[in-house]
């Protein structure tokens, strides 16, 4: 009994000998933390824009000899550069002119790789942007002419994506016409080679469309007798669109 009140008389001295313009500080100290909290802005999180590649000479000496996997992981990085801490960026808020260098440079670290390509084709140039969606073919068809029976797939997107998004005929005849001269090889297929003659055949271009068609025909390069008939039921189909035009 004598011990706890031995206690509670030292804890009233303790508090009873703190000068009062300590408690006081304490008091106005705390308060000014509360009000200070409260007027601080929301956080916002900030965009990182997307800087300019290194040099592929940097970029190979950085990879530790293995330009392919670190073309990878750049290509990975470079996909998700969208999404960043408490914010995500709209592909066509990027700046497409340094995310065109990325690719090339990425894509010249692994010159066998689609994805870069694919990136361009079927995901960066699907943003409501027509000047970016052409930077982004431009691109395509610039790697194409690099290794055009490896990389023909992407350019004939492109010239996909130029009709029916840009609604540019001439984009995409330019496309297929590129196709058609430089995408030669066997594992190329025809509906590759032959798709300016659809395109000129849409565009009422009939007379070009039936000089490519029948000298394909003519050429002997079509083997397969399905596609022979099909594509002379191609060029007939031509001749009575022309004949009904007069």
């Amino acid at each position: 009994m004598k011990l706890n009140a031995f206690f509670q008389s030292s804890k009233e001295r303790s508090m009873a000998s703190i000068p009062i313009w300590i408690l006081l500080a304490l008091l106005i100290s705390l308060a000014v933390q509360i009000i200070w909290h409260k007027y601080q802005p929301v956080p916002v999180a900030k965009v990182t824009q997307l800087s300019s590649p290194p040099s592929e000479a940097i970029l190979n000496a950085i990879s530790f000899g293995d330009p392919v996997a670190f073309s990878k992981l750049s290509m990975l990085w470079l996909q998700a550069h969208d999404n960043q801490p408490g914010v995500s960026i709209p592909f066509r808020q990027l700046d497409y002119e340094v995310l065109t260098q990325w690719l090339s440079v990425i894509l010249a670290l692994d010159p066998k790789a689609h994805y870069p390509l694919l990136s361009a084709a079927r995901v960066f140039a699907q943003v409501p942007d027509a000047e970016k969606q052409r930077k982004m073919l431009t691109f395509v068809e610039h790697e194409f002419y690099k290794a055009p029976n490896k990389r023909w797939q992407w350019l004939a997107h492109a010239a996909f994506v130029a009709k029916h998004r840009l609604k540019d005929q001439k984009l995409a005849l330019k496309f297929a016409k590129a196709l058609a001269d430089h995408a030669t090889g066997e594992q190329v297929p025809n509906w590759a080679k032959q798709m300016q003659i659809f395109l000129l055949e849409d565009m009422g271009e009939l007379d070009a469309a039936k000089i490519l068609l029948g000298g394909l025909l003519e050429s002997g390069q079509i083997k397969d007798p399905h596609e022979q008939q099909f594509l002379h039921q191609r060029l007939q189909e031509l001749e009575d669109k022309s004949a009904s035009s007069f």
